[in-house]
């Protein structure tokens, strides 16, 4: 899976050594030898990619910079790789969203693997914003009624709760569940549960 690579580290020769190995895998490599550094690049979030974080850099630490980069947005997954790993920085970097907590030295094989599970979740984590887009914009196109009978066949309401709830016909309502239906592109109402579900308008205990 191609990507960039950023790779944070005070040590020269690690850099280097790191450089070399990830671009003989296929990777674009970047390099920065401070927290600053990064943050002072252009990084580009829309591209594939995942940063290569050291714990003990100069001036920002390699957890503040994760702190700063999830408080500006940046959805790049981190991998912390270290030579001085403690239980309570791991415990804080895993709990932010870190991908990884890795130990030096490290083998080519287990690097390898941990950018790719971080490239492979950052591609998973994009696909669901995209779908979560799609139908929020299929939401949209709902009038005020199909909202409100939207929102009462997710809760499980049938026809009849409905017309009653909305002082209208079953026939009225019948008519508006079939353009829910066909505005949010679906097909059964579990799908159109999921969908409720995922954007966060209902409490999986309601129904």
């Amino acid at each position: 899976m191609p990507g960039r690579v950023h790779v944070v580290d005070d040590d020269e020769s690690f850099r280097t050594a790191i450089e070399r190995r990830l671009k003989l895998a296929g990777y674009e490599v970047a390099t920065y030898a401070s927290a600053l550094e990064l943050l002072e690049s252009a990084l580009d979030h829309r591209r594939p990619g995942c940063i290569l974080l050291d714990v003990r850099i100069p001036g920002l630490s390699g957890p503040d910079l994760q702190a700063r980069l999830i408080a500006s947005g940046s959805t790049l997954p981190i991998i912390f790789l270290t030579g001085y790993a403690d239980t309570p920085t791991t415990v804080r970097a895993i709990k932010a969203g870190a991908e990884d907590f890795l130990t030096k030295p490290i083998s080519s094989e287990q690097l390898i693997d941990a950018i790719e599970r971080a490239l492979a979740g950052q591609q998973a984590a994009r696909a669901q914003r995209s779908r979560l887009e799609i139908f929020r914009t299929h939401l949209a196109t709902l009038t005020q009624r199909e909202r409100q009978v939207f929102n009462l066949i997710v809760r499980g309401r049938i026809n009849k709760q409905i017309a009653y709830e909305l002082g209208t016909t079953e026939r009225t309502v019948k008519a508006h569940r079939h353009q829910v239906m066909e505005k949010m592109q679906v097909h059964s109402l579990a799908e159109l549960v999921s969908i409720a579900e995922r954007l966060g308008m209902l409490d999986t205990n309601e129904h």
